[in-house]
């Protein structure tokens, strides 16, 4: 069967339509899953752990954030094959409405004083969810805004999952704020629930954007013409295991996001330095707030010079900048986190940010694109979100050592300037032809359906 040089062009609107509900959906998922780190590092030490002991309550909680990034990899390997199969439209609904359920049964637990040591178990459970959940959400919507996206500005519609996900961040602190600003009696009793409660009409108004958006012409010309993989992650291991690992590696960035995210803000709120919650919660709000502006403008950089120049930046950047943000935190003093905190999250690390969906997208084909995205992305996030409970840990006793923290997350980001330089540059490569090179062998009956 012959193949045509080129997919179908997406219907007129359908990129922007694409980014929309990419952007959408994504801020409406990761305010659910967000609510949940400032929830574990303010509130539930209280709640879910034992009272008695503050620091190790504080680091139970903590690892219960990193237990989502556990699961990761193992919805990962199970959203990205069904999405590589089925297409990414469907892997987008359904990863929606597992995370709005998830979150909502969050807020419904029953506390530590009621129920005893279910209580957190219950509440791992929710956080696993959670992380199925996110495993396929990001990797669904880069798939489908990369492949809809016209050639030379893929990083730029691309770059709308992420800013999705920094919009989903900034609406979960602005939530946060007024609940922590509650009588203690009041927030411990039902007022850390709202956020979670929230989460339903969350899933409402995400079902209603995302079904209608078309499934993307690339896919649909793959499995029109050469047929779906059966097995993509037999596929993926075989010819694009280099590409897999490296996408692993550069994952790692996230580290910076997980402490800034959440060790900074229960470091900055703890005895040793005891700044205000509700004063923290705005430097994320307004840290998230740039980022939204910064994302979209990197990536547009990227399609102008090269995805590989402006990871660096933000990789290599983000490693020197989080020695001088949590410096700033361990002074106390409020305008110099402020200032630090918006340079570091919402300028620096974006760079990173907004280039590694379109980044990583493009070293896969059609057929294991999201596979790629999924299982690599995942299992470097997992590294991240445990980075949390590490820092924890190597903070000392007193939990004030902000610069050992600091030089564990600058080694974290070692691994993706090492992945960046090593990896091809695409940004000029034509969409169908993404992912092809010398050595990889083409579709044959054992991996290929039509």
């Amino acid at each position: 069967m012959s193949v045509p040089a080129s997919p179908p062009a997406a219907p007129a609107g359908q990129p922007k339509k694409a980014a929309t509900a990419a952007w959408i959906g994504s801020a409406l998922e990761y305010y659910d899953f967000f609510i949940y780190g400032s929830a574990a590092a303010l509130i539930f030490p209280d709640v879910f752990f034992d009272e008695s002991d503050p620091a190790t309550a504080t680091l139970l909680s903590l690892a219960t954030f990193g237990v989502a990034y556990a699961a990761r990899p193992v919805g990962a390997l199970f959203l990205g094959h069904f999405g590589d199969r089925l297409g990414r439209k469907k892997i987008m609904v359904f990863t929606l409405m597992l995370m709005g359920v998830s979150t909502f049964l969050i807020g419904c637990l029953p506390t530590r004083d009621q129920v005893g040591t279910l209580a957190p178990v219950l509440l791992v459970l929710c956080r696993v969810l959670q992380g199925i959940s996110a495993a396929g959400e990001q990797a669904s919507a880069n798939s489908m805004s990369l492949e809809h996206a016209p050639p030379d500005r893929r990083g730029f519609f691309t770059s709308f999952t992420l800013s999705g996900t920094q919009g989903g961040q900034l609406l979960a602190t602005l939530v946060f704020i007024p609940v922590a600003a509650l009588p203690e009696d009041q927030l411990l009793s039902w007022g850390w629930r709202v956020p979670f409660w929230m989460s339903i009409a969350v899933a409402v108004v995400g079902y209603v954007i995302r079904r209608t958006l078309e499934e993307t012409p690339t896919f649909t010309r793959q499995a029109a013409t050469e047929g779906v993989a059966k097995m993509p992650l037999a596929v993926l291991l075989r010819d694009y295991w280099a590409d897999v690992l490296r996408v692993v590696a550069a994952a790692l960035v996230a580290s910076v996001s997980t402490i800034f995210t959440v060790w900074a803000l229960a470091y900055s709120t703890s005895d040793a330095v005891g700044m205000d919650r509700t004063s923290m919660l705005w430097v994320g709000a307004l840290a998230n707030l740039v980022a939204l502006a910064a994302i979209p403008l990197w990536a547009t950089l990227s399609d102008r010079v090269g995805r590989r120049p402006v990871f660096l930046i933000g990789a290599a950047g983000s490693a020197v900048m989080m020695f001088a943000y949590l410096w700033a935190i361990s002074t106390g003093s409020y305008p110099l986190v402020m200032v630090l905190g918006i340079i570091t999250f919402g300028v620096v690390y974006s760079a990173a940010n907004g280039v590694w969906p379109s980044f990583y997208g493009e070293m896969f084909p059609t057929r294991v694109r999201l596979s790629g995205m999924a299982v690599g992305t995942q299992i470097g996030f997992a590294v991240a979100g445990f980075a949390v409970t590490f820092a924890a840990q190597i903070a000392g006793p007193d939990g004030d050592d902000w610069k050992a923290v600091a030089l564990f997350t600058a080694a974290l980001c070692v691994p993706p300037v090492i992945a960046a330089i090593t990896a091809r540059e695409t940004h000029t490569v034509p969409t169908e032809r993404l992912g092809e090179r010398a050595g990889t062998k083409s579709p044959d009956r054992a991996t290929v359906s039509a």
